[in-house]
């Protein structure tokens, strides 16, 4: 059994109209929710073992404010280009390249993508917030086997869920 997580940048700041959208960093609000949405992962008593995360500066500040409250080693995180605007199928592909120890996978990026590839593993979701977080448990041993007819609905949170 192994899961994986999507989460998706808190939010962002559009204070520089001028600033390339991958060098957007988190407004106020994203700074207030990247670490209350990571307390509520925590109280899940989730292990994780392996975090992947767009390069675009608000999913890795997110990223990093989540491996810090769950004691994970920041060095870890694997940032990659790859996560940034891709669609569902591309985000797959990303997951598909996970090492077959890890069995907890956090993926950090963005919408459209997130919203696809949660609809294609059988979640049903208007829009994933900033923010927001959705599990999956897949009945799968190796990554490269993710599937719809493998994946089970785990959680949905968002930051104005309550509690």
């Amino acid at each position: 059994m192994k899961k994986v997580v999507f989460i998706r940048h808190a939010k962002s700041s559009w204070d520089d109209p001028y600033l390339n959208d991958h060098e957007r960093p988190l407004a106020d609000r994203g700074l207030r929710d990247a670490p209350r949405m990571a307390q509520r992962l925590k109280k899940r008593e989730i292990k994780v073992d392996a975090i992947i995360s767009s390069d675009a500066s608000r999913a890795k500040t997110t990223a990093l404010i989540l491996a810090e409250i769950l004691h994970f080693p920041k060095d870890n995180i694997q940032f990659t280009p790859n996560l940034y605007m891709a669609s569902a199928n591309s985000i797959l592909g990303e997951i598909k390249k996970t090492k077959n120890s890890v069995d907890t996978l956090l993926v950090f990026g963005h919408n459209p993508g997130f919203n696809e590839i949660i609809e294609k593993l059988g979640g049903e979701i208007d829009n994933l917030p900033t923010a927001g977080q959705f599990g999956f448990k897949l009945d799968i041993k190796d990554w490269e086997d993710i599937s719809p007819k493998k994946a089970k609905v785990w959680f949905f949170d968002y930051p104005k869920k309550k509690d």
